[in-house]
């Protein structure tokens, strides 16, 4: 008789030896900052230091909205192993807030990406002209007084038996 062989559960990913050993990388390690406190002393000693800031105000001056640059910090200093996924989505307010703090004492005008612009409207978009065709819909129809229902008494249909071997009624 052929005896079988088990498979072990702690084998490598196939492909894994093509990119580096397990555990290597700065994300799969414990991260350099455990509390969303640690990370926001963190973004504010970065986002000030001297090297950093020039650079960012350039870019803030160019257009581009702060919660794309605070996104693409977070995320960098996720894989550098800062801090979790989870942390940086909790700082992202507050890189948000440094950056606009900073470019209003530069005097710099910034955009944060969530300001609605005027040329926005929503009044054509899919879903409204569902809403608006559905309430066209409903007030078209005439309401019979005499075949409405009271609510507070609920409408309780007799379960039918269903399966291969009901009775049919």
């Amino acid at each position: 008789m052929a005896e079988v062989q088990q498979l072990p559960f702690d084998a490598p990913i196939p492909g894994q030896s093509f990119t580096s050993e397990l555990g290597n990388r700065p994300w799969e390690k414990p991260p350099q900052y455990v509390t969303v406190e640690d990370a926001i002393d963190f973004y504010m000693q970065r986002i000030n230091e001297d090297d950093f800031k020039q650079p960012l105000l350039d870019v803030i001056e160019l257009g581009m909205p702060l919660t794309s640059i605070a996104n693409a910090l977070q995320i960098s200093s996720v894989m550098e192993g800062k801090h979790t996924i989870d942390i940086g989505i909790l700082v992202l307010p507050v890189i948000v807030e440094l950056m606009s703090l900073m470019a209003e004492n530069e005097g710099i005008k910034y955009t944060t990406g969530v300001e609605k612009k005027a040329s926005e409207d929503y009044s054509n978009t899919e879903i409204a002209l569902a809403v608006k065709k559905a309430g066209d819909k409903f007030k078209d129809q005439k309401i019979n007084k005499d075949t409405m229902t009271d609510e507070s008494e609920p409408v309780v249909e007799e379960e039918q038996p269903t399966g291969l071997m009901a009775r049919r009624m």
